[in-house]
């Protein structure tokens, strides 16, 4: 008889799993969507030097049309008084952002303030793109996780010591082990992420660097 896995059981590993993959990409996402963000910076110098090139790359081929259009139509209503020039750039911004969400699978929800709390890893990986040494993002990753690790192997093996006949002690010795082998497979195919995938693409495609 195939034993149920318990509903506890299933939500805290759920819990893990997405913490891992899901928070990070919903602050990466909120990243793009902010006033000070990558994607909004990098309009506010296409539109001030006239380069639309400079945000065609955050968008797919197949949306270069549309981003042009609304470039071109918020040059010519910027150059009319300092009011309309605010209102035409926030349009682009507006446009630009919805199109690259949508072109990532996510949806449009609206700018959001600069200056928004985005934890600490997306600004240490900018830093690092910025500086050339990935040194701190290493290092704040290595502590996260020997922080996860500890804390849900120290539970595992904390109730490893059951009595043989206390099944209530033992299932839950089951929930603790569960979970940090669920933790510890969750962070190792996080770290493989794209990157194994890419590779996998390639040696199936016969394409080799």
């Amino acid at each position: 008889m195939k034993r149920k896995t318990s509903p506890k059981i299933f939500m805290e590993t759920i819990v893990i799993i997405l913490s891992i993959i899901l928070l990070s990409s919903n602050t990466i996402y909120a990243h793009c969507d902010t006033l000070d963000g990558p994607l909004v910076t990098a309009a506010r110098k296409a539109l001030d030097t006239g380069n639309v090139n400079l945000v065609l790359i955050w968008v797919q081929e197949k949306d270069e049309a549309e981003i042009i259009k609304a470039f071109e139509k918020t040059l010519e209503v910027r150059k009319l008084d300092s009011k309309a020039k605010e209102l035409a750039d926030m349009y682009f911004f507006e446009t630009l952002v919805r199109v690259h969400r949508a072109g990532e699978g996510a949806s449009y929800t609206g700018l959001k303030p600069a200056g928004l709390d985005l934890g600490p890893a997306v600004p240490a990986a900018d830093k690092a793109l910025e500086t050339g040494k990935s040194d701190q993002v290493i290092k704040l990753l290595q502590d996260a996780i020997a922080d996860g690790i500890n804390k849900t192997f120290t539970k595992a093996v904390s109730s490893k010591g059951y009595k043989e006949n206390d099944i209530e002690a033992g299932r839950e010795h089951i929930e603790t082990y569960v979970i940090f082998l669920h933790y510890v497979e969750g962070l190792y195919e996080a770290a493989k992420g794209p990157a194994a995938e890419h590779a996998e693409a390639e040696e199936s495609s016969g394409h080799t660097h």
